[in-house]
């Protein structure tokens, strides 16, 4: 391995938390990395994707595929009922299977292309010839149901990639191209794909796909449509105009020609699927008069950091669609159909100023009837708890991911990073009584954003108790001191774990009392051997109540919630009682 990949291996896998890895494993999870990314803007754990690994749970059969990667919407799939809740969501599918085989060889050898496409065919058999380890047969199982619902498919079959990733260089070897052909064309002949790319990558291109992810996405663009605002304090600059379709495309997908939904991130509303409005803007653009669209369409406000211009070429970096979401989703689905005839009202805004943005969000959106209340849920609040978080000593230190990919740049470890969406999951969960929705319902737990999630005058302290019990048990599936079976029920282990340690009354979110309540979570989780005693404790009351039916179907659901609940409360009055006598 060069130097330059050594250093950045090394670096990722500090961030990352798995220097205890041998070498060949650590660059696993790197090509998964640097590979998927270009596939999935958002942030990710390659602990989710990996297939083949030491952990005896596997039982090897990883079919010669080291990750495999599920892309539904710009939205990695890990699990049935996320697919579900998806589909519920924009009422289709547009997927992306991507799969990885990387050698820590400086050699792309032949034969292991070929072992990799076998594996990868054998994947998509309705009756597959290879033995399949748990991982496997989990993806296999999410891949056969998207093929059931191939009703949903809007832009045709799923597209297929596969990456091979080696420390070598590649040189456009013949041998190994037509190797590689076989295997993309024997894939294209099954009919199960709209297309089938088959990618060799070597040292300078994995190095050149980590350096592009330490940065904040750049876009350039002509905008002639234009006018300049007058000065206004604290903006750079800012102009109104019109983006011909060719021209806006560049701001929101990337060189694969996936919407980049981070850029949405700071857009008060989520894509809303074919609701009545967004049916209407697809009907129009649909039709032979879609170059009306500029006059029938509020337009887009796009909020950017940096914004560079050279007559008419503009460059933007570090920048959000903070209204438009709707407009730009329905434009993407449609983008086979739409040329230049199709124009987009743009307001273009360069501020570094978070009170300047926050009042354009604000003014922006309220036409779509937001209410105060999930404004502050949405701005307010998670800045508050951002700041919370950074008030922590270092070494107990964890990351509120407030903004998507903030801290992708930033020499911190990432797996003291926790998600918007993953701290929303963990509170609910733990605190809330409501884990089973965390993945089967998840849009009725955001619904609560602004009432008793993010809320006016909570206390923060049991959000960080969550998202520390969240770090301790990913960490102890990292160690391996807890098997990957109980991933399906980490949101109910973190409601055992609040119980076990604190008792199931708690007080008001918003009364003082609750900073002692969780205080006594925080310490006990702070301590790395105490806070692996409770997560195994609290993995063992879960397999103790699922008993033999440790299985989704069953620990997703509300009555099996209840059961972790009378059973936590009953060991933690044993604990309890024991602790007394003992003194």
């Amino acid at each position: 391995m060069d130097k330059v990949t050594e250093s950045l291996l090394a670096e990722f896998s500090k961030e990352h938390g798995i220097e205890n890895l041998k070498e060949d494993k650590r660059f696993e999870h790197f090509s998964a990395f640097v590979t998927v990314r270009g596939e999935h803007s958002e942030s990710f754990d390659t602990f989710d994707l990996i297939v083949g690994d030491d952990d005896s749970t596997f039982g090897g059969g990883d079919t010669g595929i080291d990750a495999i990667a599920i892309v539904a919407n710009g939205v990695l799939i890990s699990d049935l009922e996320e697919l579900d809740e998806l589909i519920e969501r924009a009422g289709y599918l547009d997927i992306t299977f991507a799969f990885v085989q990387s050698e820590t060889s400086a050699h792309f050898e032949g034969g292991k292309i070929g072992t990799f496409g076998v594996g990868v065919i054998d994947f998509f058999r309705d009756s597959p010839k290879l033995k399949r380890n748990n991982k496997v047969t989990d993806a296999a199982s999410i891949m056969q149901s998207i093929y059931d619902k191939s009703s949903k498919f809007r832009k045709g079959n799923p597209a297929c990639k596969l990456f091979y990733v080696t420390t070598g260089k590649w040189v456009d070897d013949q041998s190994l191209k037509a190797r590689m052909e076989i295997v993309r064309t024997d894939l294209q002949d099954t009919g199960r794909f709209r297309s089938v790319d088959f990618v060799a990558i070597g040292a300078d291109e994995v190095q050149k796909r980590y350096q592009q992810s330490r940065h904040a996405r750049t876009a350039e663009f002509i905008f002639t449509g234009k006018t300049t605002v007058p000065d206004v304090p604290n903006v750079t600059e800012a102009y109104f105009g019109f983006l011909p379709w060719e021209q806006f495309k560049k701001l929101i997908m990337d060189d694969s020609g996936i919407l980049i939904k981070r850029l949405f991130f700071d857009n008060v509303r989520d894509w809303q699927g074919y609701n009545q409005v967004n049916s209407g803007i697809k009907s129009t653009l649909a039709s032979a008069d879609k170059s009306r669209f500029v006059l029938m369409n509020n337009g887009v406000t796009i909020i950017a950091k940096t914004l560079r211009t050279v007559g008419n070429k503009f460059t933007v970096e570090d920048y959000q669609i903070v209204n438009g979401c709707q407009t730009s989703h329905v434009l993407f689905d449609q983008r086979e159909t739409l040329d230049d005839s199709v124009t987009i009202p743009i307001r273009l805004i360069s501020t570094r100023d978070e009170e300047v943005t926050k009042a354009i969000i604000k003014a922006t959106n309220w036409q779509t009837e937001i209410t105060e209340e999930q404004l502050f849920a949405l701005d307010e609040f998670p800045k508050s708890l951002e700041l919370y978080f950074e008030s922590f000593p270092v070494n107990h230190r964890l990351y509120f991911e407030r903004r998507s990919r903030q801290y992708e740049s930033t020499p911190v470890e990432k797996v003291r990073i926790i998600t918007f969406d993953g701290m929303i999951k963990a509170f609910a969960g733990m605190f809330l009584n409501e884990p089973h929705r965390t993945t089967r319902n998840f849009k009725s737990i955001k619904a609560k954003l602004g009432k008793e999630i993010f809320a006016k005058n909570q206390v923060k302290d049991p959000y960080y108790a969550a998202a520390l019990a969240l770090y301790r048990l990913e960490s102890a599936f990292r160690g391996k001191r807890l098997e990957t079976k109980f991933k399906a029920a980490r949101f109910q282990i973190l409601l055992a774990i609040r119980i076990l340690i604190a008792n199931f009354d708690m007080p008001a979110f918003t009364a003082n009392k609750m900073q002692g309540y969780c205080e006594e979570i925080i310490k006990e989780l702070q301590d790395q051997s105490s806070a692996d005693k409770i997560v195994v404790d609290a993995a063992k009351l879960i397999q103790h109540v699922a008993g033999t039916e440790f299985d989704s179907d069953n620990i997703r659901t509300e009555p099996f919630t209840q059961k972790v609940i009378e059973a936590a409360k009953k060991e933690h009055t044993t604990r309890a009682t024991i602790a007394a006598k003992g003194k």
